[in-house]
């Protein structure tokens, strides 16, 4: 094993985006330099985001030049183009797995397992969070990671990579307190919020599955499975999601803790049926004995994530035999604080949940058949985090 390299900030920037772009868009690699700004820049996968100008790039790119860690090469076709190639894998002798889990921890900083499982999936897969541990403990005994010790309320410990300086201890940072006065009083948060911004927000929304692809897979697939039996949106919003469950055979009803949202729904699909309500009380439909399928399509998106487990339960309780449930948030760790939306004032934090959790509660809850799927922004709509869409049957 050669002494591993003491990387700065930018450098472990620079080389964990090549490292990433290399897999994930092998077509566009190497990258040239207005190309690697931008993946060290994004929004989503780093932590913390950065905003590097073209010059700071390239002189971490030379720094790295020199240390034999990256070569700068001509482009092969088109235009004469400077691109950047990382040799770090080359130097440090990374297999596969290996190279995944290093790529995320240079990009994101310290993470437990069940993180850099989820984090690693479009770079390598591994079976489970034992499978990422096994990985990291092989590459700790090489002196490429250690693991830190567990933090109050986690229930891993996070593992960081050794190619830099030690990182200082940690300060916490502000967190956002989503049940501030207690869930009640976030209900009414919400409730108020939705109901002042609702004609914007549907005005906003109402074309929307027109542009998103796999969604309309997505619902298709819903609807088809349903073959005519009872579905319910939670969390309807304007109703746009509902109707076109509606337009593709389903029957489909549409509830919202919003009467703002409702009225809109009812007046935009006078055909359809709205109701108010609260997904944490749901009940089964009066036409059959369950649900067909429940979805919950950006609807747990102002919960905290100790609100989860009894959200998921109360949505799996109705479902008939063989129903489905789908689940749609944005995934991450952070909490964005809105006081303004649609030039209205409002008062709202929206909620990102980590895949693993939302998964597991998924399976804890007794579905089976679990799919998941994870979709980066579709940033020519504005989109600036990743979707996560959990799919899981009730037994039988």
């Amino acid at each position: 094993m050669p002494d591993l390299p003491v990387l700065d900030a930018e450098e472990q920037r620079v080389l964990g985006s090549l490292l990433e772009k290399q897999v994930t868009v092998p077509a566009s690699y190497p990258l040239s330099l207005n190309a690697l700004r931008t993946a060290c820049n994004q929004s989503n996968s780093r932590d913390p985001v950065t905003d590097y100008d073209e010059h700071t790039v390239e002189q971490a790119g030379r720094r790295l030049k020199d240390r034999g860690l990256l070569r700068i090469v001509w482009s092969d076709t088109g235009r004469r183009t400077l691109k950047y190639h990382q040799t770090l894998d080359e130097v440090l002798g990374l297999a596969d797995d290996e190279r995944a889990l290093l790529t995320v921890l240079l990009l994101r900083g310290p993470q437990a397992p069940g993180e850099l499982r989820s984090r690693t999936e479009r770079l390598h897969a591994f079976a489970d969070r034992d499978a990422a541990a096994d990985v990291l403990r092989r590459m700790a005994e090489r002196g490429l990671v250690r693991e830190l010790p567990r933090r109050g309320g986690d229930r891993d410990n996070r593992w960081m990579h050794l190619l830099g300086a030690e990182p200082a201890a940690e300060t916490p940072a502000p967190t956002v307190d989503v049940l501030v006065g207690g869930a009640e009083a976030r209900d009414d948060r919400v409730r108020t919020s939705y109901d002042a911004v609702a004609a914007s927000y549907a005005d906003h929304l109402v074309n929307e599955v027109s542009g998103l692809p796999f969604e309309r897979w997505l619902l298709d697939r819903v609807a088809a499975h349903a073959d005519g039996g009872p579905v319910v949106e939670v969390g309807c919003g304007p109703g746009h999601i509902t109707a076109y469950l509606a337009d593709a055979g389903a029957d489909a009803t549409g509830i919202d803790l919003s009467a703002g949202m409702v009225a809109q729904a009812r007046e935009r699909y006078p055909d359809g049926s709205y109701e108010v309500g609260d997904l944490r009380r749901l009940m089964r439909p009066t036409s059959a004995p369950g649900w067909s399928a429940v979805l919950a399509w950006y609807s747990l998106i102002h919960l905290a994530a100790a609100e989860l487990p009894a959200a998921v339960d109360s949505l799996v309780r109705p479902l008939a035999p063989g129903g489905w449930l789908v689940v749609a948030v944005h995934a991450g760790t952070e909490v964005r604080h809105h006081d303004e939306w649609f030039d209205v004032p409002v008062e709202l934090d929206f909620v990102y949940h980590e895949p693993e959790q939302v998964v597991g509660l998924v399976r804890t809850a007794g579905l089976e058949d679990v799919e998941w799927y994870r979709r980066g922004p579709v940033e020519s709509r504005g989109e600036t985090s990743q979707r996560l869409y959990v799919v899981a049957r009730k037994p039988s």
